[in-house]
């Protein structure tokens, strides 16, 4: 399709910023995607590029081409969907962004679900924090949102809404391990790690602090939950995580203990996708999928509560 093929010339100027790495890349020359490029923008009837002194970038107009362009795509994945599930083959991709605490446990298991009735099917999973997530949701980059305490939430339609109380990660032998459920101030106390900004965790926990008028005073901060969960095996330290992205039997010199809701109310975990967006059907089943397990998981926790 032509169209396509003039589209993903345009994309990858985009990324290079430059005509001639963007040829380099498609392995033509750069005379001919110039020539590609002015053509398109006299049929379009503007230009979409500024001319730099060291490359291009898209101008106003490119960047709403850009935008329409990625939503014919994806209309165009949806329909081939739409078609190979009408004969019966089943395949399509289903694209992913979701906070690190759905890595470990929870999307490998609903992945691994799905394909067993629609082993055609692939995934593409984008670890993104709660800005980023949503951005990949506007630019189609992601058909789906697994995000823990997204930002702005303007455009995000809102599949599934989970609580998830944050919960502290403790050497086993650690005292605060013999209570069931801690306070704020017992862990800041203790020598702790916590995420970077960006993090929704970290987002509650300077929320509570600043309310109750504690500081936090981390040794670490980082972006990988996993080296924050692994560090306090390596001194006496507290982290902390979402429930959904822990295993209480994975380590047995690690203790799991929520903290008290009474300092730190729990944040929410949402399903969602672009509002008004109608979904390749590969997706849209796989967000059915999940939020039923979440709604599972919603349902246990209120159980336990």
């Amino acid at each position: 399709m032509k169209h396509l093929q003039i589209f993903r010339m345009i994309q990858s100027v985009q990324r290079a910023g430059s005509i001639r790495k963007a040829a380099e890349d498609m392995n033509i020359t750069a005379s001919a995607l110039t020539r590609r490029v002015l053509q398109f923008e006299e049929d379009f009837g503007a230009p979409i590029f500024e001319r730099l002194p060291r490359g291009v970038r898209l101008n106003a107009a490119g960047e709403l081409l850009i935008q329409h362009m990625r939503s014919q795509e994806h209309d165009l994945a949806r329909v081939r969907s739409l078609v190979a599930d009408l004969s019966g083959e089943r395949r399509g991709r289903v694209t992913i962004a979701c906070s690190q605490a759905l890595i470990p446990y929870f999307l490998p298991r609903q992945i691994s679900l799905y394909r067993r009735d629609h082993p055609g099917v692939t995934f593409k999973v984008s670890v993104r924090d709660r800005v980023a997530a949503e951005r990949d949701l506007s630019d189609f980059s992601s058909d789906l949102a697994l995000v823990f305490e997204p930002m702005h939430l303007v455009d995000f339609e809102v599949l599934m809404d989970v609580p998830q109380p944050v919960h502290a990660i403790l050497p086993a032998d650690n005292p605060l391990a013999r209570k069931s459920e801690l306070r704020l101030r017992e862990c800041l106390a203790h020598t702790h790690v916590i995420p970077t900004a960006p993090y929704g965790v970290r987002h509650l926990l300077d929320i509570a602090a600043k309310r109750r008028g504690h500081e936090l005073r981390p040794i670490i901060e980082a972006e990988s939950f996993e080296l924050m969960r692994h560090y306090v095996l390596y001194e006496n330290a507290i982290a902390f995580q979402l429930p959904i992205g822990l295993n209480p039997e994975s380590h047995p010199r690690i203790a799991i203990r929520p903290i008290s809701q009474k300092d730190l109310p729990a944040g929410r975990l949402l399903l969602g996708q672009m509002r008004g967006r109608a979904l390749p059907v590969a997706s849209a089943r796989f967000a059915v999928q999940l939020a039923t397990a979440l709604e599972e998981l919603r349902d246990d926790m209120a159980g336990i509560a």
